[in-house]
């Protein structure tokens, strides 16, 4: 039997310590934690707390970015981040589908992003298996560890997905 994955606002206190880098994909430098709990509008930038059977395992994040200059040519860019022994069960994709989903159905958008390293295979794995294409690489777009590092681009559009139970 699968683990039950839910997406839901982070409650006082949730990660309130600076969380340290666990994979070399984690190290974006020092984060100073949640003094309370950040904002979850998804037509903002925001965090959702990632539960696994009952407990908080990690987060999902988003920022908005425009492929052009009106607002209906914006869409999210959405990340995961995990606890260890929360990886590789398949939480990671389950909380990707879940919030992709709630981006189509509570947003006009018509395409949800994410990268990835080249080398996090896992996640490249995980993201489609959440239902995205990968779409190619965008050459140093990531500051991360002291230098720029490639990104895997990863893309899904509404056409494409089916309400409640991802890709179509």
């Amino acid at each position: 039997m699968g683990v039950e994955v839910r997406l839901r606002p982070f409650e006082q206190g949730e990660f309130a310590a600076a969380i340290e880098p666990e994979a070399e994909y984690d190290d974006f430098g020092p984060t100073a934690g949640f003094a309370s709990p950040p904002p979850s509008r998804l037509d903002d930038q925001g965090n959702l707390a990632v539960e696994a059977d009952g407990e908080l395992v990690g987060m999902v994040s988003w920022v908005w970015q425009r492929w052009g200059p009106n607002h209906g040519s914006r869409n999210p860019i959405i990340g995961i981040w995990l606890l260890p022994d929360a990886r590789g069960r398949g939480v990671g994709t389950a909380a990707q589908q879940q919030l992709v989903d709630l981006f189509f159905r509570h947003t006009p958008t018509n395409r949800v992003e994410a990268g990835t390293d080249p080398d996090n295979l896992a996640e490249q794995r995980a993201l489609e298996r959440a239902g995205m294409t990968r779409e190619g690489t965008a050459r140093g777009a990531q500051w991360r560890n002291g230098g720029y590092r490639d990104v895997c681009t990863y893309a899904v559009l509404r056409a494409d997905w089916t309400e409640g139970t991802g890709p179509g």
